[in-house]
């Protein structure tokens, strides 16, 4: 019993240690970064992780004005993921302490900083959320090339997690909430090689790593997704029209390792409407999401403790929509397949169904089909 006591004791004050460490890490602001890799630092200047903070995006804003963390207990424990280098991380995330956001303190308002990605030495797998583990070297930097330029500003070496994907799996593998449900969750299936977080989200493209030496080109750093360069990932969604005896189905291959969309707040519609002689017939729309809930409604993430509903087309999957209309010869069909950042009832429920950044159905494939 003394033992298992001294263990818990050694484990709390490692931890406390390790803490205090990673409070303590300093981080070379961005602004360093955009003298040597301007085309990478214009690409990441407009992405989701250099605007990832409650002041750059509000939907995220939207939900952390209404958590518990922030309304209660004054922290922001998003910070983890959304400004890791906040310099007063440790009372954002502590217990007992108080630690929000502030809109004049740089560390605060800079987002997920190229240089904080470029010291992720490992990954560290949790129950609840996993953690970063950052290389305490400020100038020592991993990256994908195994023959990297040199630098008197930083020293680069390859990683295999950053070959792999596996250095997004810090913020991105899942986020579990106190009902220990997983809010998010990017379920990759079986691990291959062929496709990760790199290859698909930071595809390699025409250009230059720095302006110290020509490489040909680079990995772009404008982070594909829902939010910006969508046309980046077109590539891995497969959409085709079948015309049977008294009716037509569309199909819709994701190619991608994880589900189509991945955050619970998202929300994919098919829309087929079929036009005959000048006349057009709108069919009923298909809805593909994923709904967390509790006594089988949807609620905020922090109040969920089940998946109340779960459409959503999952990683590698084909999924075939049927419409029970006969078609005729000249007929057009008109399919679109898209997405609202915000299910618009969620949107509502946090006061952002009038944005521009919430309102508008972002258009992922749209075709023709005329029958012969």
């Amino acid at each position: 019993m003394k033992i298992k006591i001294l263990l818990l004791l050694l484990s709390i004050q490692v931890s406390s240690l390790i803490a205090q460490v990673e409070s303590t890490l300093s981080f070379e602001p961005n602004i360093t970064c955009k003298k040597c890799h301007p085309e990478i630092y214009a690409e990441y200047e407009k992405s989701v992780h250099r605007n990832s903070t409650v002041f750059k995006d509000p939907i995220h804003k939207a939900v952390w004005d209404k958590h518990p963390s922030n309304i209660k207990k004054e922290q922001y424990k998003c910070a983890k993921c959304h400004t890791p280098t906040a310099d007063n991380i440790s009372d954002m995330l502590g217990e007992g302490t108080k630690g929000v956001p502030d809109a004049a303190n740089e560390t605060h308002t800079e987002g997920i900083l190229c240089a904080y990605c470029h010291r992720v030495e490992s990954v560290e797998i949790g129950v609840m959320s996993n953690t970063n583990k950052i290389h305490p070297e400020k100038k020592d930097y991993y990256g994908t090339r195994e023959k990297p330029l040199r630098s008197k500003k930083h020293y680069q070496k390859y990683s295999e997690n950053f070959k792999n994907g596996q250095v997004c799996m810090g913020c991105h593998s899942h986020k579990k909430n106190k009902e220990k449900l997983d809010v998010c969750v990017t379920d990759m299936g079986e691990e291959n090689a062929d496709d990760n977080c790199i290859t698909c989200h930071m595809p390699q493209v025409k250009g230059d790593v720095s302006t110290k030496g020509e490489t040909g080109t680079y990995a772009f750093h404008g982070f594909p997704g829902a939010n910006l360069h969508k046309e980046k990932l077109l590539q891995y969604i497969d959409m085709k029209f079948l015309q049977e005896e008294k009716s037509f189905k569309v199909s819709i291959y994701n190619q991608s390792p994880h589900d189509l969309m991945l955050h619970p707040m998202r929300h994919t519609e098919l829309r087929v409407s079929v036009e005959r002689n000048a006349e057009i017939e709108e069919m009923q729309a298909k809805v593909f999401k994923r709904v967390i809930g509790k006594d089988a409604k949807g609620t905020p993430p922090w109040l969920a403790n089940e998946v109340v509903e779960d459409t959503m087309i999952k990683g590698k999957e084909t999924r075939e929509v049927v419409y029970a209309k006969e078609l005729q010869r000249g007929d057009k069909v008109h399919v679109v397949l898209g997405y609202y950042l915000v299910k618009p009832e969620v949107a509502k429920k946090f006061a952002v169904e009038e944005s521009e950044h919430t309102k508008k159905f972002h258009i992922l494939k749209d075709e023709i089909y005329i029958v012969k």
